[in-house]
C-alpha cells in the first residue's frame, strides 16, 4: 500500500488517542527515537495553536507532525539547549517531532505530511532537533530540504538543529 491510501490531513481532538498510541510506541524508552514525550492535554493545546498534520489509514492514525510556537515547548531542557544554539528568526515555529508508524515507513509519508504543514505555514522558518547518531531522521530531513544550522550537547548527547522557510 502506498500513501495514496491515506488521509493526510489537520488533526483533530478525535486523533489524539491515536497519536499518543503511535508516539508510545516510538519513544526511546521504547526502542525508538523520539526523545521527548507529550500528554494528552498538551496534544489538545498544541491542535488548537497550530496545525498538527496527521497521516490516517482506514481511520487509523499512522503517522503524524507537530508545529507549536517556540514558547510551547520551552519549559523543556532539551529544546532550551536547542534555542540557545539556535533562537530562530522573528515568527519562526518550532517544527516536530514526526513520527511515522514503522510499517509505514519508506513510502513518502513522512514528506507528504511535512508538504502540508509547509502548505499551512507558509513564508515561515521552522526548525527542530535531531540527534546527530540518528542518521535516518538526517537524511529525511535533508531530503526534505531542511539543512543543518547549528549543533548542541545536552546531557552528553550531539544533536543537530534543521531548519527551513515554510
Amino acid at each position: 500500500m502506498g500513501i495514496t491510501e491515506c488521509e493526510i490531513t489537520v488533526a483533530t481532538k478525535v486523533d489524539v488517542p491515536g497519536i499518543l498510541d503511535l508516539q508510545e510506541r516510538n519513544l526511546r524508552s521504547n526502542g525508538g527515537a523520539l526523545s521527548v514525550p507529550f500528554s494528552r492535554e498538551w496534544f489538545e493545546a498544541a491542535i488548537a495553536d497550530m496545525p498538527i498534520i496527521v497521516a490516517r489509514r482506514e481511520g487509523r492514525v499512522v503517522g503524524y507532525v507537530v508545529s507549536t510556537p517556540l514558547t510551547a515547548q520551552a519549559h523543556n531542557p532539551i529544546v532550551r539547549a536547542m534555542l540557545r544554539a539556535y533562537p530562530g528568526s522573528p515568527g519562526a515555529y518550532n517544527y516536530g517531532p514526526i513520527c511515522v508508524l514503522e510499517s509505514e515507513r519508506g513510502r513518502g509519508l513522512a514528506v507528504a505530511m511535512f508538504q502540508a504543514l509547509r502548505v499551512r505555514l507558509p513564508a515561515r522558518e521552522g526548525f527542530t532537533f535531531i540527534r546527530r547518531d540518528n542518521t535516518a531522521s538526517l537524511k529525511v530531513h535533508t531530503k526534505m530540504g531542511m539543512h543543518e544550522v547549528a549543533e548542541f550537547i545536552q546531557d552528553g548527547v550531539a544533536y543537530v538543529v534543521v531548519a527551513y522557510v515554510g
